[in-house]
């Protein structure tokens, strides 16, 4: 698989892939730059391609900013199917210190209607938070959601993870989340590879164990992918300390980073690793994925 967006850039622009079977075929959510404004800033809006066999997508449609709150730009999905709707976590961008967590369901998984409390999540400004919320995960478990965010430090300058809290009998408004380990990150940069950045992190749940699939390392330094798990949701341990998915050798398409992942189970079970790479800093990205096995309880790349 090899996808990029050549609607708004003629070589192909798509980053930050989340996919659900969903309607008798796999929908594939991502945020792709629609226009840049007077300055030269980039606005984003959120594109949707469609899949039979995980292969081969097509654009089937784009969820653009409506919203005052969203007119700088909307990206990075997240989707979960709950009562035959597509829920879909998204961010606002481009607002710095003040982003945050967007909701939005639809009937078909192409036409959202807006969570009227939008946004729904930002994390409290404390030592450790700026109160920027991007990049949400939204997982149940345990009888509840878990809600996963990425969030910068007071000083801007260090990504790391937070998490909050609802019951499974939500509406994903904004008055059912609750902040939960509110003294310190969840999961922050610490190996050398990580640099100054873990963000996107992506769940699965297997025998009782939640494995989260992040992105360690800003864009391009190179961001590459970790694993670390977890028995309640809450605390979690690093399942080695190398890279489980590298970016690319020099003459590769993803040879500037291989990030930003989402696990994915098909609903015969096996399992996929979606994520983003380009072999040129950024100046165009592409979306891929590849086969993960299971070796008693640990991921290995498959072929």
């Amino acid at each position: 698989m090899l996808f990029a967006d050549s609607t708004h850039r003629k070589g192909g622009y798509a980053k930050d892939p989340h996919v659900v079977q969903f309607g008798g075929r796999y929908l594939m959510y991502y945020s792709v730059p629609t226009h840049k404004d007077s300055s030269g800033a980039d606005h984003w809006g959120i594109g949707i391609a469609e899949s039979r066999d995980l292969t081969n997508w097509q654009k089937i449609g784009e969820i653009k900013p409506v919203d005052d709150y969203e007119k700088k730009g909307i990206c990075a999905p997240g989707a979960l199917i709950r009562d035959g709707r597509v829920h879909l976590f998204y961010q606002t961008y481009g607002n710095g210190r003040k982003d945050a967590i967007c909701h939005a369901v639809s009937s078909d998984g192409i036409q959202f209607t807006r969570n009227p409390t939008n946004p729904i999540f930002r994390p409290a400004i404390s030592d450790w938070s700026c109160g920027r919320a991007i990049d949400a995960e939204v997982f149940p478990f345990k009888d509840q959601y878990f809600l996963y965010f990425a969030t910068r430090d007071t000083s801007y300058k260090i990504q790391q993870l937070g998490i909050a809290v609802a019951p499974l009998t939500t509406s994903f408004n904004r008055e059912d989340w609750k902040q939960v380990a509110t003294n310190g990150p969840i999961l922050k940069p610490e190996l050398p590879w990580e640099g100054e950045c873990i963000e996107a992190p992506s769940i699965i749940e297997r025998n009782g164990t939640l494995y989260m699939f992040y992105a360690g390392a800003y864009n391009n330094w190179p961001q590459q992918v970790g694993v670390a798990t977890s028995q309640d949701g809450v605390h979690w341990t690093r399942l080695q300390n190398d890279p489980f998915l590298r970016n690319g050798s020099p003459d590769s398409w993803n040879a500037s980073e291989s990030g930003h992942p989402h696990i994915f189970s098909d609903k015969s079970g096996k399992t996929y690793l979606f994520f983003q790479g380009n072999n040129d800093k950024g100046k165009t990205w592409f979306l891929s994925n590849l086969p993960v096995n299971w070796k008693g309880n640990k991921p290995v790349l498959g072929k």
